[in-house]
């Protein structure tokens, strides 16, 4: 009889984990295909991110180029980022999102829920209002994943693999989904409680994220900035919504139950 239960208790939690990786499956292939479907207005593009640029300015956070230059000019430091903006945004989320499932499956639909909202509303960004990033304005910022694209697996189309570049939307900078994931990665791991060591390696990866999407001349400083901003008010929201469901859970619950007297 134990051996039954425990085999179907196995069976369910396979069953279940098998519906969540599908789920994670179909969103990410939704979400490529979903970039796939944005304009490709270059004009209308490169026009909204002059208009990003402007409001840099005036907000004096026009640091692009400064930052860029200075990949452009290390050679380490730009392969490095190279390989760091084709991986990791993806690694570190998958990770964290099995990690989470395996040991604290109650934060696992909370960061789950979190991630999806986030990632509907940046969709949402670049099919209605398609963005140039700076290495597609040309001059005087460079596209450094391009300039070492001899030594990884992309090409000149962001970090697309070779002959990949047609499958990704190059318009879709405004906002920076990969500082957003980067922040979500970190505030979930946080909420999770893990030891103090791995909850500051992930806010400096969340850090690192934002400075290397600048640096290599992907993102608009307010790209990050807008893609952060998102992802907190997303995960915000998210907590706040299944706090109010909990409490009208125990609310329900403390109610007393009456019985008739005979």
């Amino acid at each position: 009889m134990d051996a039954r239960s425990g085999l179907r208790t196995a069976r369910t939690q396979l069953g279940r984990g098998a519906r969540e990786v599908a789920l994670v499956v179909v969103l990410y292939v939704a979400y490529s295909a979903s970039r796939t479907l944005a304009s490709n207005d270059a004009v209308a593009a490169h026009e909204r991110a002059l208009d990003i640029l402007q409001l840099e300015e005036a907000l004096r956070l026009d640091w692009e180029h400064a930052i860029n230059q200075v990949f452009v000019h290390t050679e380490w430091l730009g392969v490095g980022a190279s390989f760091f903006y084709a991986t990791t945004h993806y690694i570190v989320t998958v990770v964290v999102l099995v990690w989470l499932y395996l040991r604290r499956p109650t934060e696992y639909l909370v960061a789950r829920r979190a991630i999806v909202a986030a990632s509907i509303c940046g969709l949402a960004c670049y099919l209605l209002m398609p963005t140039a990033p700076p290495r597609l304005v040309g001059a005087p910022y460079v596209d450094v994943l391009a300039m070492h694209s001899d030594v990884g697996w992309w090409g000149a189309d962001a970090s697309a693999p070779r002959g990949l570049g047609h499958l990704t939307n190059e318009l879709a900078a405004f906002p920076s989904l990969h500082a957003g994931w980067a922040l979500w990665a970190a505030i979930a791991l946080w909420r999770a409680g893990v030891p103090a060591v791995v909850r500051y390696g992930t806010a400096v990866y969340a850090v690192l994220m934002s400075v290397n999407i600048i640096g290599t001349g992907n993102h608009w400083v307010l790209d990050a900035v807008v893609g952060c901003a998102l992802v907190a008010v997303t995960y915000w929201v998210v907590v706040l919504l299944g706090a109010r469901h909990q409490g009208r859970v125990a609310a329900r619950e403390a109610v007393p139950t009456v019985v008739p007297r005979p």
